[in-house]
């Protein structure tokens, strides 16, 4: 981790603030509300100090923070970005009480920024739509279980445990889904709309993706349970989809201990955000934070009073 303390972003919150538009808006600013560039206007004076704007389309006032997973926050914008940056150049995550710690705030208070933090890590709606692939291109699926297991848990009760399916490019990107149960119903329309179908889908000998890897250019298995791991000069294999799952595990176990299934989905955006802003690709920590900071707008994130959370 190569966290840059010394930043003025981190201590002064009107360069915070200036950093955030410099992100937000490059091309200068805009209404969030009308989308607006001609009519707004920085306010002066003290409003100045508060990064305050005025759209006179639709005569309000606004600031960068405003459409974000910032906005309502009274936690200064220098402890945001911080925590944007520790918690995107952690390989497998901190936990909501390592942040508590080491930012100074309440534990509820660190769980509610890591949880929007990693909101902002989720991929945009045009950025979410296919894309995985192509022509001479190999897509690996495997799935996952999340979860305890039955040893650890009183009376020995059956453990509850999440499914998750992760498509991964080789030498590219990774999408990961929270999946009610591993099934051809199931898994058939994430495969079909997040792969190209001129790709080679590469799988285990899971029957499940007997049929659905037909629609596939090529469809390459190979047998676990009978310890291959590897054939036809090891182009057949699902060795980099089992070590983003031994990355995902780690962190999940070693840092977060648990986690619910209700926000499982964060959890993994945190985790495919994170390998598909990779420093083997040429991302610096930097990078990666500004990124995931970019992508904090349009994705506030509000709590219902069961605790569920909401896009607003």
């Amino acid at each position: 981790m190569t966290v840059n303390l010394k930043n003025p972003i981190f201590k002064d919150e009107i360069k915070a603030r200036e950093h955030l538009e410099a992100l937000r808006w490059p091309d200068g600013a805009y209404c969030p509300r009308c989308g607006q560039t001609e009519t707004v206007k920085k306010l002066g004076g003290k409003a100045a100090d508060l990064g305050q704007y005025n759209c006179r389309d639709c005569r309000k006032k606004f600031t960068v923070t405003v459409g974000t997973v910032f906005e309502r926050s009274h936690i200064p914008l220098t402890t945001w970005l911080l925590a944007f940056h520790l918690m995107t150049a952690s390989k497998k995550g901190m936990s909501a009480h390592q942040l508590h710690r080491m930012l100074g705030v309440t534990y509820k208070t660190a769980w509610f920024m890591a949880h929007r933090i990693c909101e902002a890590m989720k991929p945009g709606t045009d950025e979410a739509k296919g894309g995985l692939g192509g022509a001479d291109k190999a897509v690996e699926a495997d799935e996952t279980y999340v979860g305890g297991k039955a040893k650890n848990r009183a009376f020995r009760a059956p453990a509850k445990k999440a499914a998750v399916l992760s498509l991964v490019e080789r030498e590219g990107r990774v999408r990961s889904f929270h999946v009610a149960n591993v099934t051809a119903k199931t898994l058939k329309p994430i495969l079909y709309t997040q792969i190209d179908r001129a790709s080679a889908l590469m799988t285990d000998e899971a029957l499940v993706y007997e049929n659905l890897g037909k629609q596939f250019a090529l469809h390459g298995t190979v047998n676990h349970s009978a310890d291959e791991y590897a054939r036809l000069g090891g182009y057949f294999h699902t060795n980099t989809v089992e070590n983003y799952f031994s990355i995902l595990k780690r962190g999940i176990t070693g840092t977060y201990h648990h986690v619910s299934q209700a926000h499982l989905k964060r959890y993994l955006a945190e985790f495919d955000f994170r390998h598909n802003e990779r420093s083997a690709l040429g991302v610096s920590d930097t990078e990666r934070a500004e990124k995931a900071i970019k992508g904090a707008s349009g994705k506030r994130l509000t709590y219902r009073r069961t605790g569920e959370a909401a896009l607003a």
